[in-house]
């Protein structure tokens, strides 16, 4: 059973606006007291939070569909409806968040440190809140905007000190076992560890992190074995540890050529060149280890490596190596610029949002793009005539009519106002008239071609009911 998790796909939803309410309040005695619909509630945000007591991303493996409620519809007599209730995903230090195309969105590191990964819709306003001097009782309401959906990936490169590297089998979990409080998986063969394993370590005044990565051979860094699936864990350490088996059973091996090879998965991943590095000869316990250790040792230190032997089992050169480790880290953390608190930052959205861009496309298609026209189309309930001849008028008055005449558009030709993927096209019409004085009752707008069947009879028994008035007066003068 999967117990450890470092990256997972992830698809988040927030939640939808609640759509706005179209009605008109009546009592006894006022059957037309005016429009008193409420307003949509917003839609929930899906936020990652970074916790310090979740360290894997399992739950997400298990469940990677997550959605944020959506927000109430209005109500009559001026009730807005319940804003939709935001999602917290919490997220273990050190996530990374990308697209599905493998762009960085965020980088979450330090309890707190939050990431909207799905913005909520906004609610639609009611009727109440669209009336004017001209529209006194709209007949429609806007809709709610739809909450944003997308998938994203999670990555986990652990936040530690010390990265311990080598090949299976060389001892790294045995050594952060006894460097501190950790209780990792040992065994005598190699691939033992298929987690990471984080350790604490105390070693004076300071305290650092060690972690361990598993399973390193060559070919690491393409894909081989299990290291391209750790070698993340190691981005974010401060000195990087070579462990070398000095007893090793294998014929074809030895320690220098081990850590050849691993330094040469490292720079094929590349972004460590500048660690410092730090070797260890471990398993001089046994005879031909110590043996070993006292020949490659000359050699190592003419390359310029700081070389410690050691002995989990024996348990020495444990006290030497945690306190030089603690002044690498130390000199470390004084040359890294001083940390701050992590602080709200709060980015609200430009007040002029009108711009938009009008495009013909190869097929003489003519698309409007701009963050207003997308947002009053999603608004838009395309069943109600007066909503329609209302974002007639809004468009025209930001100036889409103008653009599409000076873009060369004529009357019938196709319009598309959004993405390729939602949008709305219609006709062109650049002779319809705008402007509220033109609309029949609540719900029609006279300006449209295509009326509703129940609205065309009701004209026409109106228009009925006018030639027989009519015909009554011409024959009754008095």
């Amino acid at each position: 059973m999967t117990t450890f998790v470092d990256r997972v796909e992830l698809h988040v939803a927030a939640g939808n606006g609640g759509h706005g309410c179209a009605s008109v309040h009546r009592e006894k005695f006022k059957p037309l007291g005016g429009p008193d619909g409420g307003n949509g509630g917003r839609g929930g945000d899906v936020t990652l939070v970074v916790d310090q007591a979740v360290t894997t991303l399992l739950d997400y493996h298990h469940s990677p569909h997550r959605k944020a409620t959506n927000g109430q519809p209005g109500a009559g007599d001026h009730r807005s409806g319940k804003d939709g209730q935001d999602l917290v995903l919490p997220v273990p230090d050190g996530t990374v968040v990308l697209d599905r195309n493998g762009n960085v969105l965020a980088d979450l590191v330090g309890q707190g440190t939050t990431f909207v990964a799905g913005q909520g819709g906004r609610g639609g306003l009611g009727n109440a809140a669209l009336a004017s001097a001209r529209r006194k009782a709209p007949g429609f309401a806007l809709l709610g905007e739809p909450g944003e959906a997308r998938d994203i990936v999670l990555e986990l490169k652990t936040v530690a000190d010390v990265a311990l590297v080598g090949y299976p089998s060389a001892g790294k979990s045995s050594l952060i076992s006894v460097l501190s409080a950790a209780k990792p998986k040992i065994a005598d063969y190699p691939f033992t560890t298929l987690v990471p394993n984080l350790g604490v370590v105390t070693a004076g005044s300071t305290v650092y992190t060690i972690a361990d990565v598993p399973g390193l051979i060559p070919g690491a860094s393409q894909g081989r074995g299990l290291g391209l699936e750790f070698l993340r864990h190691v981005e974010r350490c401060s000195v990087l540890v070579h462990v070398l088996d000095t007893a090793t059973l294998e014929s074809d091996r030895d320690p220098v050529s081990d850590l050849d090879m691993i330094e040469e998965e490292l720079k094929q991943y590349g972004g460590l060149e500048d660690r410092p590095r730090i070797v260890v000869l471990n398993k001089i316990d046994i005879p031909d280890g110590q043996d070993l250790a006292d020949m490659i040792r000359p050699d190592l230190e003419a390359r310029g490596y700081r070389v410690f032997e050691a002995s989990a089992v024996a348990r020495t050169g444990l006290k030497e190596l945690s306190f030089a480790l603690a002044g690498v880290i130390a000199e470390a953390r004084a040359a890294k610029p001083v940390e701050v608190a992590t602080r709200i930052v709060i980015r609200p959205k430009a007040v002029d949002d009108a711009g938009f861009t009008v495009t013909q496309e190869e097929d003489g298609l003519y698309r409007v793009r701009g963050e207003k026209p997308e947002r009053w189309v999603r608004q838009t309930d395309f069943n109600n005539d007066e909503a329609v001849g209302y974002l007639a008028d809004r468009l025209n008055r930001l100036g889409v009519e103008d653009a599409l005449m000076k873009a060369g558009a004529r009357a019938g030709d196709g319009v598309a106002i959004g993405a390729e993927d939602n949008a709305v096209v219609f006709d062109w019409e650049p002779t319809m008239a705008a402007g509220a004085e033109m609309l029949g009752r609540r719900g029609e707008d006279h300006r449209l071609e295509a009326p509703r069947p129940a609205a065309q009879r009701r004209r026409d028994r109106e228009t009925e009911r006018d030639d027989a008035q009519r015909e009554f007066d011409d024959f009754n003068p008095f």
